[in-house]
Formats: structure tokens, sequence, C-alpha cells
């Protein structure tokens, strides 16, 4: 059965997931209130309709589809609820599970059904390339709108806060180590041993240095929203019982970087560090 999406909001990922959507045979809509001309563009790229403003979405969608930075999630939600949506809510966003269960229960007081959900991987058009995890007792309602692909999607629980915890445990090794990896490079560069650090890393293995070189100037595009991830982690290991201050820490190493995010090209590595070090 294809249903009617809205999608909040098209920014990369959220478009490549309204366009999973669609491909399913879903008729997907975006609001263009208040967005910018770069979300425009992929919207229309992916063929999506548009509502205008987020009522007139609530009002012609069965299912509202979260796709923002971290530190927005909660506030989406809230407006979603002043809205009077009452379908289904799929919070796809990188959040602590602590704060996917609070936001489950701000729309099961307002008779909105949710289903917690986490995007695991890249943007690719390959098949299982990129993975959606869910969780919820209505995660196979969901699981419904993206049965065409290449999305991959599973079910790994019906309890809230399942999909969020295990984006949390991934990313916290994914991102956290890029974060750990960036702070290195730059201690050594301040240090004056860089040389002999890309030395000794090409002694253990012939492509670590060169590797960890792109992902430190790649990361930089996408550091203004891993920032807010990092604290999301931070928060789900201090819940846990464990130390979060790392990627805290992993968060003030984005934040540094994340004035890169309109660059249109993949900065050198030495205005990185340059960045990372306040020069």
């Amino acid at each position: 059965m294809t249903q009617t999406i809205g999608i909040l909001h098209p920014g990369e990922m959220g478009a490549f997931v309204a366009a999973n959507a669609k491909n399913s045979g879903n008729t997907v809509y975006w609001a263009s209130e208040g967005r910018s001309d770069q979300t425009l563009e992929r919207a229309k790229s992916q063929g999506l309709k548009d509502a205008k403003t987020l009522q007139k979405l609530c009002q012609k969608c069965d299912v509202i589809i979260s796709v923002c930075p971290p530190s927005a999630a909660k506030e989406v939600a809230k407006d979603v609820i002043s809205e009077g949506f009452k379908g289904l809510y799929i919070e796809a966003n990188a959040i602590a599970p602590q704060r996917a269960l609070h936001i489950n229960e701000l729309m099961t007081e307002a008779g909105i059904t949710f289903v917690d959900g986490s995007i695991i991987g890249g943007i690719s058009w390959e098949t299982e390339q990129t993975w959606l995890y869910l969780s919820g007792k209505q995660a196979s309602q969901a699981a419904e709108i993206f049965k065409a692909g290449p999305i991959g999607v599973s079910i790994i629980s019906d309890e809230i806060g399942q999909a969020s915890a295990l984006k949390m445990c991934f990313a916290a090794y994914t991102k956290g180590s890029t974060a750990l990896l960036a702070a290195i490079v730059a201690a050594a560069e301040s240090l004056d041993v860089l040389d002999a650090l890309t030395m000794q890393w090409s002694r253990n293995d012939s492509t670590f240095a060169e590797d960890t070189f792109r992902r430190v100037r790649e990361v930089t595009s996408k550091a203004w929203r891993f920032e807010g991830e990092m604290h999301e982690i931070a928060k789900t290991l201090y819940d846990a019982g464990l130390p979060g201050d790392f990627h805290v820490a992993a968060a003030e190493v984005y934040r540094r970087i994340a004035p890169f995010k309109d660059v249109q090209d993949t900065p050198p590595l030495q205005e990185v560090t340059a960045a990372l070090l306040g020069e």
C-alpha cells in the first residue's frame, strides 16, 4: 500500500531518504517555507511535491519522517505536534535513546504513532549499502515505505530507543575515531612531528597515513552536523554509566572545523590543522 509521506527536511540525507520512499511508489511532500535555495534544488531534483508550509504538509501526509540535525530533533517534533498531525512519525535522527524516548512520550500524548529510526551509512544508490534501522511496535508499517530500496531496512526491536542506541554505539567509533585522528594530526603538526608520525604509520600500514589525512580533510563538510551527534553519543554513554568525556572533546574538534561546511572544494590538510589549532 502506497502512502503520502512528508520529509523534514530534504537536506542531503533527507533528500536521499525521500527518494527511497518515492521509489516505492509513495507520494512525498516537503515544506519550502524558510528553507534554503540549496534545499529547494535538492527537493526539485528528487521530484518532491511542495506543501509550502508545515501546516499543509501535516494536513496532507499520513507519515512524517524527520531527518534533521540532532539539535533540532525535539523542536521539529514539537512543531509537528503543534500543527495537529495524527499519523505516523518516524524519528530518523542521530539522537540519544533517552531523547528518542522523550520525543515518543510527547508524540504519544498528542495521539501520534511513533517509530524510532536511525540511518547508518552514507548516501549510496547501491542496494543495502545504507541501512535504516527501526524499532517500535509500528516499525513494520514504517519499513513498508522503503520496500523497493535501495536503502536496506532492518527492524531490530519493538522497543522505542533501540534503533537510536544502535546508531549511537556505531557512530561512537566511526565518527569518534575520525575526530580523534583529526586531533592527533593537528597535535603532530603543532609539535613538528607530523612527518615522523607519517613515516611510522606507513611502517605499520602502507596506506594508513594517506587514509587518515583523507578522512580528516573530507569530514570537514559534515563537521557542523557531527558536533551535535557527538554530544548525543556522550549523553548515551553517561546514561549507560560510562565516561562520555571523549565524545564531548570530539564535539569540540568538529566545532572547530564546522566553518568548512560551505567550502566548495575539500580543504588541504594544512588548512584543517590550522583551524583545529585556532590559527
